[in-house]
Protein backbone atom coordinates (compact mmCIF):
# COMPACT_ATOMS: atom_id res chain seq x y z
CA UNK A 1 0.00 0.00 0.00
CA UNK A 2 0.97 3.11 -0.94
CA UNK A 3 2.08 5.82 1.97
CA UNK A 4 0.41 8.93 1.82
CA UNK A 5 2.85 11.51 1.91
CA UNK A 6 2.24 14.02 4.26
CA UNK A 7 3.85 18.30 4.64
CA UNK A 8 3.30 19.56 8.63
CA UNK A 9 2.94 23.24 8.53
CA UNK A 10 4.22 24.58 12.04
CA UNK A 11 5.97 26.85 14.65
CA UNK A 12 8.40 24.26 16.88
CA UNK A 13 5.34 22.86 19.23
CA UNK A 14 2.01 21.42 18.18
CA UNK A 15 3.62 20.26 14.74
CA UNK A 16 5.74 18.00 16.65
CA UNK A 17 3.57 16.98 19.00
CA UNK A 18 0.55 16.12 16.11
CA UNK A 19 3.74 13.99 14.79
CA UNK A 20 4.42 12.49 17.40
CA UNK A 21 1.18 11.14 18.24
CA UNK A 22 -0.80 10.83 14.23
CA UNK A 23 2.40 9.78 12.55
CA UNK A 24 5.22 8.29 14.37
CA UNK A 25 5.66 4.89 14.08
CA UNK A 26 2.94 5.11 11.45
CA UNK A 27 3.99 3.11 8.23
CA UNK A 28 0.63 4.66 6.45
CA UNK A 29 1.86 7.64 6.04
CA UNK A 30 5.22 9.73 5.25
CA UNK A 31 6.15 12.78 6.78
CA UNK A 32 8.15 14.58 4.29
CA UNK A 33 8.64 17.80 5.85
CA UNK A 34 8.02 20.66 8.38
CA UNK A 35 7.83 24.19 7.48
CA UNK A 36 8.50 26.86 10.31
CA UNK A 37 7.12 30.44 11.06
CA UNK A 38 6.27 32.82 13.70
CA UNK A 39 9.25 32.10 15.84
CA UNK A 40 12.86 33.52 14.04
CA UNK A 41 15.72 30.61 13.15
CA UNK A 42 13.79 26.96 13.59
CA UNK A 43 13.88 26.17 9.70
CA UNK A 44 17.04 24.87 8.66
CA UNK A 45 17.19 21.88 11.36
CA UNK A 46 16.25 18.64 11.51
CA UNK A 47 13.44 16.85 13.71
CA UNK A 48 16.22 14.76 15.27
CA UNK A 49 16.23 10.54 14.25
CA UNK A 50 15.85 9.64 18.03
CA UNK A 51 12.12 11.68 18.08
CA UNK A 52 11.20 11.15 14.44
CA UNK A 53 11.06 6.77 15.27
CA UNK A 54 12.19 4.46 13.20
CA UNK A 55 10.31 4.88 10.08
CA UNK A 56 13.35 8.33 9.65
CA UNK A 57 16.90 7.31 10.40
CA UNK A 58 17.93 10.44 8.73
CA UNK A 59 15.19 12.60 10.94
CA UNK A 60 12.90 15.11 9.11
CA UNK A 61 13.69 18.42 7.51
CA UNK A 62 12.34 21.71 8.59
CA UNK A 63 12.12 24.42 6.31
CA UNK A 64 10.90 28.13 6.20
CA UNK A 65 7.14 28.10 5.62
CA UNK A 66 7.96 30.28 2.42
CA UNK A 67 8.80 27.41 0.75
CA UNK A 68 5.24 25.63 1.07
CA UNK A 69 4.12 25.44 -2.12
CA UNK A 70 7.55 24.40 -4.14
CA UNK A 71 7.70 21.53 -1.75
CA UNK A 72 4.17 20.45 -1.82
CA UNK A 73 4.91 20.14 -5.97
CA UNK A 74 8.62 18.80 -5.62
CA UNK A 75 7.66 15.74 -3.11
CA UNK A 76 4.38 15.54 -4.52
CA UNK A 77 2.65 15.66 -1.15
CA UNK A 78 -0.71 14.40 -0.96
CA UNK A 79 -1.85 16.32 2.40
CA UNK A 80 -0.85 19.41 4.58
CA UNK A 81 -1.72 19.91 8.17
CA UNK A 82 -1.76 23.29 9.78
CA UNK A 83 -0.50 23.11 13.06
CA UNK A 84 0.36 26.38 14.54
CA UNK A 85 -2.18 28.46 16.54
CA UNK A 86 -2.95 32.10 17.33
CA UNK A 87 -3.92 33.42 13.61
CA UNK A 88 -6.95 34.84 11.97
CA UNK A 89 -9.62 32.55 9.90
CA UNK A 90 -9.10 34.72 7.27
CA UNK A 91 -4.98 33.42 7.52
CA UNK A 92 -5.86 30.11 8.20
CA UNK A 93 -7.66 29.56 4.72
CA UNK A 94 -5.69 31.84 2.67
CA UNK A 95 -3.22 29.05 3.82
CA UNK A 96 -5.56 26.26 2.54
CA UNK A 97 -6.07 27.92 -0.32
CA UNK A 98 -2.50 27.83 -1.29
CA UNK A 99 -1.65 24.19 -0.43
CA UNK A 100 -5.34 23.28 -2.70
CA UNK A 101 -3.89 25.78 -5.61
CA UNK A 102 -0.64 23.43 -5.34
CA UNK A 103 -2.58 20.15 -5.59
CA UNK A 104 -3.05 18.92 -1.91
CA UNK A 105 -5.63 18.35 0.73
CA UNK A 106 -5.76 20.96 3.64
CA UNK A 107 -6.15 19.29 7.25
CA UNK A 108 -6.94 20.54 10.76
CA UNK A 109 -6.04 17.96 13.43
CA UNK A 110 -9.19 17.52 15.76
CA UNK A 111 -8.36 18.66 19.46
CA UNK A 112 -9.32 15.03 21.27
CA UNK A 113 -6.96 12.88 18.66
CA UNK A 114 -4.12 14.77 20.01
CA UNK A 115 -4.89 15.06 23.88
CA UNK A 116 -2.98 12.21 26.10
CA UNK A 117 -4.62 10.80 28.97
CA UNK A 118 -3.33 11.30 32.07
CA UNK A 119 -3.20 9.01 35.33
CA UNK A 120 -4.21 11.90 37.35
CA UNK A 121 -6.29 14.80 36.98
CA UNK A 122 -5.50 17.54 34.73
CA UNK A 123 -6.83 20.98 34.61
CA UNK A 124 -6.20 23.00 31.32
CA UNK A 125 -5.17 26.75 31.30
CA UNK A 126 -6.14 27.58 27.58
CA UNK A 127 -6.89 31.54 25.97
CA UNK A 128 -8.37 33.22 22.84
CA UNK A 129 -5.05 34.87 22.19
CA UNK A 130 -1.65 35.23 23.29
CA UNK A 131 -1.22 37.60 26.32
CA UNK A 132 -5.07 37.02 27.62
CA UNK A 133 -3.38 36.09 31.36
CA UNK A 134 -3.14 32.17 31.22
CA UNK A 135 0.11 32.71 32.97
CA UNK A 136 -0.94 34.72 36.15
CA UNK A 137 -4.15 32.25 35.84
CA UNK A 138 -2.05 29.37 36.50
CA UNK A 139 -0.13 30.88 39.05
CA UNK A 140 -3.48 31.28 41.02
CA UNK A 141 -4.66 27.65 40.34
CA UNK A 142 -1.30 26.64 41.49
CA UNK A 143 -1.54 28.69 44.92
CA UNK A 144 -5.23 27.71 45.78
CA UNK A 145 -4.28 23.45 45.16
CA UNK A 146 -0.97 24.47 47.70
CA UNK A 147 -3.69 25.61 49.91
CA UNK A 148 -5.64 22.40 49.32
CA UNK A 149 -2.57 20.12 50.68
CA UNK A 150 -2.42 19.39 46.70
CA UNK A 151 1.31 19.38 44.84
CA UNK A 152 0.89 20.20 41.13
CA UNK A 153 3.13 20.14 38.25
CA UNK A 154 2.79 22.74 35.58
CA UNK A 155 3.33 21.57 31.99
CA UNK A 156 4.20 24.15 29.44
CA UNK A 157 3.15 24.65 26.16
CA UNK A 158 6.55 23.30 24.41
CA UNK A 159 9.13 26.07 23.31
CA UNK A 160 11.77 23.57 21.80
CA UNK A 161 14.17 26.11 19.96
CA UNK A 162 17.17 24.76 20.89
CA UNK A 163 18.73 21.19 20.34
CA UNK A 164 15.63 19.18 20.30
CA UNK A 165 17.11 15.83 21.41
CA UNK A 166 17.95 17.58 24.79
CA UNK A 167 14.41 18.82 25.13
CA UNK A 168 12.80 15.47 25.42
CA UNK A 169 11.81 16.50 28.65
CA UNK A 170 12.90 19.27 30.50
CA UNK A 171 12.33 19.75 34.65
CA UNK A 172 12.46 23.27 36.00
CA UNK A 173 12.88 23.29 39.76
CA UNK A 174 15.32 26.14 40.12
CA UNK A 175 16.93 29.13 38.27
CA UNK A 176 20.00 27.49 37.74
CA UNK A 177 17.63 25.01 35.57
CA UNK A 178 16.95 27.60 33.33
CA UNK A 179 20.83 28.44 32.24
CA UNK A 180 21.11 24.44 32.43
CA UNK A 181 19.01 24.15 29.57
CA UNK A 182 20.23 27.40 27.81
CA UNK A 183 16.58 28.66 28.20
CA UNK A 184 15.82 31.68 25.76
CA UNK A 185 14.08 35.04 27.00
CA UNK A 186 10.47 33.54 25.76
CA UNK A 187 11.10 30.74 27.41
CA UNK A 188 12.28 32.39 30.88
CA UNK A 189 9.22 34.15 30.61
CA UNK A 190 6.58 31.49 31.11
CA UNK A 191 8.90 29.11 33.61
CA UNK A 192 10.31 31.87 35.86
CA UNK A 193 7.75 33.63 37.66
CA UNK A 194 6.18 29.74 38.44
CA UNK A 195 9.87 28.61 40.03
CA UNK A 196 10.25 31.93 41.99
CA UNK A 197 7.16 30.98 43.67
CA UNK A 198 8.36 27.34 44.72
CA UNK A 199 6.38 25.64 41.44
CA UNK A 200 8.05 22.75 39.18
CA UNK A 201 7.77 23.59 35.86
CA UNK A 202 8.27 20.63 32.60
CA UNK A 203 8.03 21.26 28.89
CA UNK A 204 10.27 20.10 25.91
CA UNK A 205 9.13 18.18 22.77
CA UNK A 206 7.67 14.52 23.86
CA UNK A 207 5.14 15.29 25.57
CA UNK A 208 4.33 11.66 26.94
CA UNK A 209 7.21 11.55 28.54
CA UNK A 210 6.82 14.53 30.08
CA UNK A 211 3.43 13.52 30.91
CA UNK A 212 4.64 10.56 32.71
CA UNK A 213 7.55 12.18 34.68
CA UNK A 214 4.99 14.81 35.72
CA UNK A 215 2.60 12.41 37.18
CA UNK A 216 5.40 10.62 38.92
CA UNK A 217 5.72 13.14 41.31
CA UNK A 218 2.28 15.40 41.32
CA UNK A 219 -1.21 15.16 42.45
CA UNK A 220 -2.48 17.27 39.93
CA UNK A 221 -1.13 18.32 36.13
CA UNK A 222 -2.00 21.79 35.14
CA UNK A 223 -1.26 22.06 31.11
CA UNK A 224 -0.15 25.79 30.61
CA UNK A 225 -0.86 26.35 27.34
CA UNK A 226 0.63 28.75 24.87
CA UNK A 227 -0.72 31.11 21.97
CA UNK A 228 -4.23 30.24 22.13
CA UNK A 229 -3.61 26.47 21.35
CA UNK A 230 -5.59 23.94 22.68
CA UNK A 231 -4.04 21.64 25.48
CA UNK A 232 -2.05 18.39 24.82
CA UNK A 233 -3.53 16.32 27.70
CA UNK A 234 -7.22 15.52 27.86
CA UNK A 235 -8.39 17.56 30.69
CA UNK A 236 -10.87 17.02 33.50
CA UNK A 237 -11.81 20.83 34.22
CA UNK A 238 -10.83 23.17 30.77
CA UNK A 239 -10.31 26.82 31.58
CA UNK A 240 -9.79 29.46 29.27
CA UNK A 241 -9.05 33.16 29.77
CA UNK A 242 -10.84 35.67 27.21
CA UNK A 243 -9.44 39.24 26.83
CA UNK A 244 -12.17 41.99 26.28
CA UNK A 245 -8.76 43.99 25.21
CA UNK A 246 -9.39 42.38 22.20
CA UNK A 247 -13.02 41.90 21.95
CA UNK A 248 -14.54 39.56 19.25
CA UNK A 249 -11.32 37.50 18.83
CA UNK A 250 -12.69 34.56 20.38
CA UNK A 251 -14.59 34.26 17.00
CA UNK A 252 -12.23 35.08 14.62
CA UNK A 253 -8.81 33.28 15.77
CA UNK A 254 -7.85 29.79 15.37
CA UNK A 255 -8.31 28.03 17.67
CA UNK A 256 -9.50 30.83 19.75
CA UNK A 257 -13.47 29.38 19.02
CA UNK A 258 -12.64 26.02 20.02
CA UNK A 259 -11.00 26.74 23.44
CA UNK A 260 -14.53 28.81 24.08
CA UNK A 261 -16.62 25.91 23.03
CA UNK A 262 -15.29 23.22 25.53
CA UNK A 263 -14.43 25.49 28.66
CA UNK A 264 -16.16 24.52 31.61
CA UNK A 265 -14.97 27.95 32.95
CA UNK A 266 -14.33 31.06 31.10
CA UNK A 267 -12.16 33.77 32.79
CA UNK A 268 -12.62 37.32 31.76
CA UNK A 269 -9.82 39.33 32.36
CA UNK A 270 -8.59 42.63 32.52
CA UNK A 271 -11.69 44.38 33.13
CA UNK A 272 -10.41 46.77 35.21
CA UNK A 273 -8.60 48.02 31.96
CA UNK A 274 -10.53 46.79 29.25
CA UNK A 275 -13.46 49.41 27.74
CA UNK A 276 -17.22 48.30 28.71
CA UNK A 277 -17.93 47.40 25.19
CA UNK A 278 -15.10 44.72 24.56
CA UNK A 279 -16.25 43.33 28.06
CA UNK A 280 -20.14 43.16 27.02
CA UNK A 281 -18.83 41.84 23.30
CA UNK A 282 -17.08 38.94 25.28
CA UNK A 283 -19.90 38.07 27.60
CA UNK A 284 -22.43 38.31 24.22
CA UNK A 285 -19.90 35.50 22.71
CA UNK A 286 -19.96 33.09 25.79
CA UNK A 287 -24.04 33.38 25.57
CA UNK A 288 -23.64 32.47 22.63
CA UNK A 289 -20.76 29.84 21.96
CA UNK A 290 -20.94 28.30 25.65
CA UNK A 291 -24.04 29.38 27.93
CA UNK A 292 -23.34 26.55 30.40
CA UNK A 293 -19.18 27.69 31.23
CA UNK A 294 -18.53 28.99 34.73
CA UNK A 295 -17.92 32.76 34.32
CA UNK A 296 -15.35 34.40 36.24
CA UNK A 297 -14.59 37.84 35.81
CA UNK A 298 -10.87 39.06 37.18
CA UNK A 299 -8.57 42.18 36.86
CA UNK A 300 -4.92 42.06 36.33
CA UNK A 301 -3.74 44.80 38.54
CA UNK A 302 -0.42 45.77 38.35
CA UNK A 303 2.60 46.38 40.49
CA UNK A 304 5.97 48.42 40.55
CA UNK A 305 9.12 48.21 42.68
CA UNK A 306 10.42 52.20 41.76
CA UNK A 307 7.50 54.28 40.91
CA UNK A 308 9.65 57.09 41.35
CA UNK A 309 11.76 56.22 38.12
CA UNK A 310 9.05 56.33 36.07
CA UNK A 311 7.30 60.13 37.74
CA UNK A 312 8.18 62.47 35.01
CA UNK A 313 10.66 60.17 33.11
CA UNK A 314 11.30 59.55 29.62
CA UNK A 315 11.30 56.11 30.23
CA UNK A 316 11.76 53.13 27.54
CA UNK A 317 8.97 50.41 27.90
CA UNK A 318 10.04 46.57 27.35
CA UNK A 319 7.03 44.06 27.12
CA UNK A 320 6.50 40.47 26.83
CA UNK A 321 7.42 39.56 23.11
CA UNK A 322 4.83 37.02 21.58
CA UNK A 323 2.25 39.18 23.13
CA UNK A 324 3.65 42.64 20.41
CA UNK A 325 4.26 40.53 17.72
CA UNK A 326 1.94 37.81 16.49
CA UNK A 327 -0.54 38.69 19.64
CA UNK A 328 -1.08 42.12 18.14
CA UNK A 329 -1.60 43.84 21.16
CA UNK A 330 -0.21 47.62 21.39
CA UNK A 331 0.17 48.16 24.45
CA UNK A 332 0.84 45.68 27.49
CA UNK A 333 1.27 46.14 31.75
CA UNK A 334 4.24 48.51 30.86
CA UNK A 335 2.45 51.20 29.56
CA UNK A 336 -0.31 50.80 32.14
CA UNK A 337 2.38 51.59 34.93
CA UNK A 338 4.04 54.32 32.85
CA UNK A 339 0.49 55.91 32.15
CA UNK A 340 -0.43 55.25 36.22
CA UNK A 341 2.57 56.42 37.40
CA UNK A 342 2.94 59.69 35.30
CA UNK A 343 5.80 59.00 32.86
CA UNK A 344 6.97 62.36 30.31
CA UNK A 345 6.83 60.56 27.21
CA UNK A 346 7.49 56.87 26.49
CA UNK A 347 10.68 56.33 23.88
CA UNK A 348 10.46 55.62 20.69
CA UNK A 349 13.04 52.29 20.46
CA UNK A 350 13.18 52.43 16.56
CA UNK A 351 15.41 54.81 15.89
CA UNK A 352 17.58 53.03 17.94
CA UNK A 353 17.08 49.12 16.97
CA UNK A 354 19.69 46.89 15.42
CA UNK A 355 19.75 43.79 13.45
CA UNK A 356 17.11 41.50 14.41
CA UNK A 357 15.08 44.10 16.67
CA UNK A 358 15.03 46.12 13.32
CA UNK A 359 13.86 42.85 11.65
CA UNK A 360 11.27 42.60 14.20
CA UNK A 361 9.69 46.13 13.44
CA UNK A 362 9.74 45.63 9.62
CA UNK A 363 7.59 42.45 10.03
CA UNK A 364 5.07 43.85 12.58
CA UNK A 365 5.05 47.83 12.10
CA UNK A 366 2.10 47.98 14.80
CA UNK A 367 3.99 47.77 17.53
CA UNK A 368 5.16 51.68 17.92
CA UNK A 369 6.28 53.00 20.47
CA UNK A 370 7.71 49.72 22.68
CA UNK A 371 10.25 47.50 22.54
CA UNK A 372 8.93 43.78 22.93
CA UNK A 373 11.81 41.76 24.55
CA UNK A 374 12.74 39.32 21.62
CA UNK A 375 15.38 36.87 22.77
CA UNK A 376 15.11 33.93 20.64
CA UNK A 377 18.42 33.16 20.41
CA UNK A 378 22.24 34.59 21.71
CA UNK A 379 22.05 37.01 18.56
CA UNK A 380 18.63 38.12 19.61
CA UNK A 381 19.16 38.71 23.19
CA UNK A 382 22.40 40.42 22.30
CA UNK A 383 20.54 42.72 19.79
CA UNK A 384 18.20 43.50 22.57
CA UNK A 385 20.94 44.56 24.74
CA UNK A 386 22.48 46.89 22.30
CA UNK A 387 19.44 48.40 21.79
CA UNK A 388 18.18 49.54 25.44
CA UNK A 389 21.75 50.52 25.74
CA UNK A 390 21.41 52.86 22.43
CA UNK A 391 18.07 54.69 23.13
CA UNK A 392 18.22 57.51 24.40
CA UNK A 393 15.74 57.20 28.04
CA UNK A 394 15.84 58.12 31.58
CA UNK A 395 14.78 54.71 32.84
CA UNK A 396 13.99 51.41 31.53
CA UNK A 397 10.46 50.28 32.18
CA UNK A 398 10.86 46.17 32.57
CA UNK A 399 7.08 44.70 31.91
CA UNK A 400 8.56 41.42 30.68
CA UNK A 401 7.35 38.34 33.42
CA UNK A 402 11.16 37.56 34.09
CA UNK A 403 14.32 39.79 35.75
CA UNK A 404 16.14 40.56 32.39
CA UNK A 405 19.07 42.14 34.40
CA UNK A 406 19.79 38.23 34.43
CA UNK A 407 20.49 38.24 30.67
CA UNK A 408 21.46 40.93 29.75
CA UNK A 409 23.59 44.07 31.38
CA UNK A 410 21.42 47.36 31.17
CA UNK A 411 23.21 50.21 32.82
CA UNK A 412 20.11 52.75 32.77
CA UNK A 413 17.61 52.76 35.54
CA UNK A 414 15.13 49.74 35.63
CA UNK A 415 11.74 49.53 36.72
CA UNK A 416 10.33 46.44 36.91
CA UNK A 417 6.42 45.50 36.37
CA UNK A 418 4.43 42.62 37.87
CA UNK A 419 1.09 41.78 37.65
CA UNK A 420 -0.97 38.58 39.18
CA UNK A 421 -4.79 37.52 38.78
CA UNK A 422 -7.21 39.27 41.23
CA UNK A 423 -10.80 37.79 40.98
CA UNK A 424 -13.71 40.21 41.39
CA UNK A 425 -17.03 38.95 42.92
CA UNK A 426 -18.19 35.19 42.99
CA UNK A 427 -17.86 32.51 41.80
CA UNK A 428 -14.06 32.53 41.85
CA UNK A 429 -11.16 30.20 41.06
CA UNK A 430 -11.25 28.64 44.67
CA UNK A 431 -14.97 27.95 44.72
CA UNK A 432 -14.35 26.44 41.06
CA UNK A 433 -11.35 24.30 42.25
CA UNK A 434 -13.24 23.34 45.50
CA UNK A 435 -16.26 21.96 44.28
CA UNK A 436 -14.31 19.74 41.23
CA UNK A 437 -11.62 18.25 44.21
CA UNK A 438 -14.97 17.34 46.10
CA UNK A 439 -17.51 15.89 42.85
CA UNK A 440 -15.40 15.97 39.57
CA UNK A 441 -12.08 14.41 40.56
CA UNK A 442 -12.98 10.81 40.55
CA UNK A 443 -14.53 11.13 37.37
CA UNK A 444 -13.41 10.75 33.88
CA UNK A 445 -12.01 13.31 31.72
CA UNK A 446 -14.44 15.02 29.39
CA UNK A 447 -15.98 13.66 26.16
CA UNK A 448 -16.71 15.03 23.37
CA UNK A 449 -18.64 18.12 23.07
CA UNK A 450 -21.85 17.42 22.12
CA UNK A 451 -24.84 20.37 21.90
Amino acid sequence: MKRRKILIMGAAGRDFHNFNLLYRDNDSYEVVAFTATQIPDIDGRKYPAKLAGKLYPKGIPIYDESELTSLIVGHKVDEVMFAYSDVKYSYVMSKAALVNAAGADFKLAGGFPTMLKSSKPVIAVCAVRTGSGKSQTTRKICEILKDMGLKAAVVRHPMPYGDLTKQICQRFGNLKDLDKHKCTIEEREEYEPHIVRGQVVYAGVDYEVILRNAEAEADVVIWDGGNNDMPFYLPNLYITVADPHRAGHEKAYYPSETNMLLADVIVINKIETAPFEGIEMVRESIRHLNPKAVVIEAASPIFVDKPELIRNKRVLVVEDGPTLTHGEMEYGAGVVAAQKFGAAELVDPRPYTVASITATFKEYPAIGTLLPAMGYGPSQVKDLETTIARTRCDSVVIATPIDLSRIIKIKKPTVRVGYDLQEIGMPNLTDVLSEFFDTQVDKKPRKRRSK
